[in-house]
């Protein structure tokens, strides 16, 4: 990441002074630190006239989601009956790493309550709308990381990914976000959805940003990120249930992007991966996992019938109280052993192609309160991006061209394959822009 030749202090300003100008109206963040955020700014800018650095991420702009640990605050998650929680003893793991690296921390964004769902919605806080077009949904759970990358209030964001959480909200908005596999990046000081499946991961506008603050995340040093020659990759296209259902217009540009890829020397193949998602989908048959491990975290206010919770995160927890728990651990070896099988089977490729949701963005107001279409549209968003999560992978989002209202193109990868496949996406990447 190349750093803007204006302070880091005046690009601070600039954007303080737009959230000043709309604070009772503000959807974006739930919390500013804008006094800790201008002396980051300030100490970067003196390194900098000083000729020295922490880093290449020295300087920059980042928002992190409402889930991550601030010592001396409630970590609420988005949820309003955690304002009285205790308050967090110590900064989460990752933020101490960036603001060790120089990352100028300018907030916490607005997310879905308890990272459940995947629309964008909260029904405790106004919805911070898609900021291309405020009226159409941000996607979740990572919602104001998405808005706030998008809207330029901040250069990076931090989220976390269960299902899809971060890669969906860059897709309906633009952006670049990357899951990595996960484990790779510490949870610790991170509220927890599903311990299984959270993955913590970034959004920017490129893959060398999103590589970046992977790398400080995961505790390596940063390195330049060279791009991987598409000429000769082997890249599998999933023919079958993932590819139902898409809207035209990102069908046109999926298919699109796979002849610019192949024009390039990827050589595409298909790659059949139904009969593990049936599998899966069987075993789940009782309860998502991210369902089941939630009720358990979220046991206590559960059995308060009055707790002010989302009505589509406490009804699908409340059922998932009454499958056991060897129910569960049975489930948890399913998925261990489909995870090898898929691992198996991703063998011959180098990475798997697919759109990233097979719909763009909808309006708030068509699933605001229209339940059935809240599921559709819900069920939809996740169709493609949880596969990475149900099987142990590692993926990202790039923004597809060709289409109305922004898609993304997922590049999904083996267990501990985030390297390749950041050095692949950057080639993508450029490939799709310069196409």
């Amino acid at each position: 990441m190349t750093r803007s030749n204006t302070p880091s202090r005046d690009r601070l300003e600039t954007i303080l002074a737009r959230l000043k100008q709309r604070r009772d109206g503000e959807r974006v963040f739930v919390r500013l630190y804008p006094e800790t955020a201008r002396a980051e700014a300030d100490a970067a800018d003196g390194r900098w006239r000083e000729g020295t650095s922490l880093g290449p991420l020295d300087g920059h702009i980042l928002s992190i989601k409402d889930l991550f640990d601030v010592a001396g605050e409630p970590t609420l998650a988005g949820s309003i009956i955690r304002c009285n929680a205790q308050p967090a003893t110590a900064d989460a793991a990752i933020v101490r790493r960036l603001r060790a690296a120089g990352a100028v921390i300018i907030g916490k964004t607005h997310m879905t309550e308890f990272a459940f769902t995947a629309v964008g919605l909260n029904p405790h806080y106004p919805v911070p709308g898609n900021a291309l077009d405020a009226s159409l949904i941000p996607g979740g759970s990572s919602s104001g990381a998405g808005v706030s990358v998008a809207e330029g209030t901040s250069e990076i964001a931090i989220g976390s990914d269960t299902g899809g959480s971060v890669r969906i909200p860059a897709a309906l908005q633009g952006l670049v976000g990357f899951k990595p596999t996960a484990r790779r990046v510490s949870l610790d000081g991170a509220f927890p959805l599903s311990p299984s499946l959270d993955s913590i991961g970034p959004l920017a506008r490129s893959v060398a940003d999103c590589a970046l603050a992977d790398a400080i995340m995961a505790g390596e040093t940063p390195k330049p990120l060279t791009p991987l020659p598409l000429n000769g990759l082997k890249l599998g296209i999933p023919r079958g249930v993932l590819l139902e259902e898409l809207t035209p217009d990102i069908a046109r540009a999926f298919e699109a992007s796979l002849q610019t890829l192949s024009r390039a020397g990827a050589k595409l193949a298909e790659c059949d991966l139904d009969d593990l998602l049936a599998r899966l989908a069987e075993a789940t048959a009782i309860g998502s996992i991210a369902g089941l491990q939630a009720s358990r975290i979220h046991a206590g206010w559960l059995m308060d019938g009055n707790a002010p919770v989302d009505i589509r995160v406490k009804s699908p927890l409340r059922r998932r109280l009454a499958v056991p728990d060897i129910a569960i651990e049975n489930l948890l070896q399913t998925r261990r052993e489909l995870a090898r099988a898929m691992d198996e089977r991703l063998t011959p490729f180098d990475l798997i192609l697919l759109p990233t949701t097979p719909i763009p963005a909808v309006r708030i107001a068509s699933v605001e309160h229209d339940k059935q279409e809240y599921r559709r549209v819900e069920d939809l968003l996740l169709r493609n991006t949880q596969v990475a999560n149900q099987f142990d992978l590692t993926a990202i989002t790039l923004p597809m061209a060709g289409t109305a209202l922004p898609a993304g193109l997922m590049l999904m990868g083996r267990n501990g394959a985030d390297g390749t496949l950041l050095r692949v996406a950057a080639s993508v990447e450029r490939l799709l822009q310069d196409g």
